[in-house]
């Protein structure tokens, strides 16, 4: 995460020699559609007396952003199902499906060159479904919890733009097998997405 907003900063630092671009005003809509990467925490606490380990996924994103004042957004994030494998002591165990939908208030920086950076701040709600383990019948809780956003909008066109940013979702699921509450899943993961933007 580091790298990435140093990365963000260079190109700040390089988007001064681009041409004046249009600000993002009152009542304004964008749509996107992206890839994003949900990468959970090395460490994802203790299920059943052993360390659980979650692994990553990339799966399709969609966002939509209403500008309730100008540089200022309400976007929602959705996503297609991800999917990941759990294990416990390196030993496959589980895997389940989520889905992870995101309300965040985005400020959006009035640079007026074609790089626009943002950030923003919100709350996740995590579902998970499709459970399944060769040990019994595993079922993980839903999770709501904070989520922050770290990004930028390379300007295209008049209204379209790519965009790349970094999302940290606060999730936590208790996890329980035949019934049985073994233990509690920290997920905790950063998301770094790339998708196109357009505005309305």
């Amino acid at each position: 995460m580091t790298r990435m907003v140093s990365a963000l900063a260079l190109s700040a630092a390089l988007a001064a020699l681009a041409g004046p671009a249009l600000a993002q005003s009152q009542g304004d809509w964008t749509l996107g559609v992206g890839i994003a990467n949900v990468n959970p925490k090395s460490d994802n606490g203790t299920v059943a007396g052993a360390a659980a380990t979650i692994d990553d996924d990339t799966a399709l994103t969609f966002t939509a952003e209403y500008f309730i004042r100008d540089n200022i957004g309400i976007e929602l994030l959705a996503a297609s199902p991800f999917e990941h494998d759990i294990s416990l002591n390196g030993a496959y165990t589980a895997t389940t499906k989520h889905l992870p939908p995101t309300l965040s208030v985005n400020y959006h920086f009035p640079t007026q060159t074609k790089f626009k950076p943002f950030v923003g701040i919100g709350i996740n709600y995590t579902t998970f479904f499709e459970e399944s383990s060769p040990a019994g019948v595993i079922s993980l809780d839903d999770s709501v919890g904070l989520a922050l956003n770290l990004g930028a909008d390379w300007q295209i066109s008049d209204r379209g733009a790519l965009r790349v940013n970094v999302r940290y979702m606060d999730i936590e699921t208790d996890v329980t097998l035949n019934g049985a509450k073994i233990g509690t899943a920290e997920i905790d993961p950063v998301t770094v997405g790339f998708g196109y933007v357009h505005r309305f």
